[in-house]
């Protein structure tokens, strides 16, 4: 298949614009009009990890982290960077990061940790706001089925678990066409009066282009009155962290332990232990210290993130326990959900996952 192929459902599960503004995913390196036969996945996109896809015949690398993340100004290979993207261009090895994007959708990389974990009934930690809108059109009763369905069609009316959710108001509308106007119903000079339904449904912003252009191509008036109102809703599908309960309460230590067993982590470094059961437990992949009061208030007697420093430890103030098991830990299980994600779509297609451990960081035991 093509690489836009590839990308487009990516972005079906997770579009680019839930990325975050400091962020830089998508495709970083090649034309989507190219073909691809088999993709290789990896937490990072290494030097290493270009040989490998080199070697195993790979013409596309799929990585969590982006491997451009500021600006480049120079290619000359002086830095790991410029030679990845050298290395890939020569071999023409395409490359896509999916990076905070993916952190944040409920099936991302926390999800995904909630699931390892077995948790149960687990949700967004902190949903995302301001990503809603409503569009209320105006439409004559003639009319009124074919439009609806145009704005489902393109994405409208989706809410949860729920998709087609529109209200629906009747009424009456009045206009006068003027020189100039080609009028579907009506004739000029003359003042019309149309029984009208105005349409009101939900979306996300991002699908706001699309459900315009097919409002426009099914509604009969030349000049179509329609609202665009900014919710500040929250979507509980998109944001940052997973929190979710434990089938059973475990002690603390028993917990601990089960931790390092169930995400293959070495070391653990937590606050002090509050000598109480842990039932209700936030995770957030990398690094997820802004959630802390987030974990908090949503009750949770366990935090799980990465990258934590010396004096953020303090911040749990008795209140919380928390459990930094290191940034590629809390991530490294990204891998299969995307192995996952993409064989769920293209089961024909060829996905390997690397073999090359990219974790910079090591532990002397």
């Amino acid at each position: 298949m093509k690489i836009k192929e590839l990308v487009q459902y990516l972005e079906q599960v997770a579009p680019l614009a839930y990325q975050e503004s400091y962020d830089n995913s998508g495709l970083l390196v090649g034309n989507p009009e190219d073909e691809i036969q088999q993709a290789l996945i990896a937490l990072d996109c290494t030097e290493e990890v270009v040989d490998e896809a080199i070697a195993k015949g790979c013409d596309i690398i799929i990585a969590h982290h982006p491997i451009v993340f500021t600006g480049l100004k120079k290619l000359n290979g002086k830095n790991y960077v410029e030679r990845v993207i050298i290395k890939a261009i020569q071999h023409r090895i395409a490359l896509y990061a999916i990076h905070t994007n993916l952190d944040n959708v409920l099936p991302g990389v926390s999800g995904k940790i909630a699931e390892k974990l077995g948790l149960e009934s687990f949700a967004i930690l902190r949903p995302k706001r301001n990503l809603l809108k409503k569009l209320a059109v105006f439409v004559p009763r003639t009319h009124v089925e074919f439009v609806r369905t145009a704005l489902f069609d393109a994405g409208a009316g989706a809410i949860g678990d729920y998709d087609e959710c529109s209200y629906n108001t009747s009424g009456y509308g009045t206009f006068r066409p003027l020189a100039g106007a080609n009028p579907t119903i009506g004739n000029l000079n003359q003042q019309e009066r149309v029984e009208e339904t105005k349409i009101e449904v939900i979306y996300p912003e991002r699908l706001e282009r699309a459900i315009l252009v097919s409002m426009y191509a099914a509604h009969p008036y030349e000049e179509v009155a329609h609202d665009i109102f900014v919710l500040e809703n929250t979507l509980h599908t998109v944001g940052a962290g997973a929190i979710g309960n434990l089938p059973q309460p475990m002690e603390e230590a028993e917990f601990l332990t089960y931790l390092k067993d169930r995400l293959n982590v070495e070391v653990i470094r937590h606050t002090k232990l509050l000598n109480k059961p842990i039932s209700r437990v936030a995770v957030c992949g990398g690094a997820g210290g802004f959630l802390l009061n987030d974990a908090k208030r949503s009750g949770a007697d366990i935090f799980i993130s990465a990258d934590y420093k010396y004096h953020e430890f303090f911040d749990a103030e008795g209140e919380i326990v928390i459990a930094d098991i290191g940034h590629f830990e809390s991530e490294q299980f990204t891998q299969e959900l995307l192995l996952e994600i993409i064989q769920k779509k293209f089961a024909n297609f060829a996905v390997l996952l690397t073999g090359i451990e990219t974790n910079p960081i090591k532990y002397y035991v």
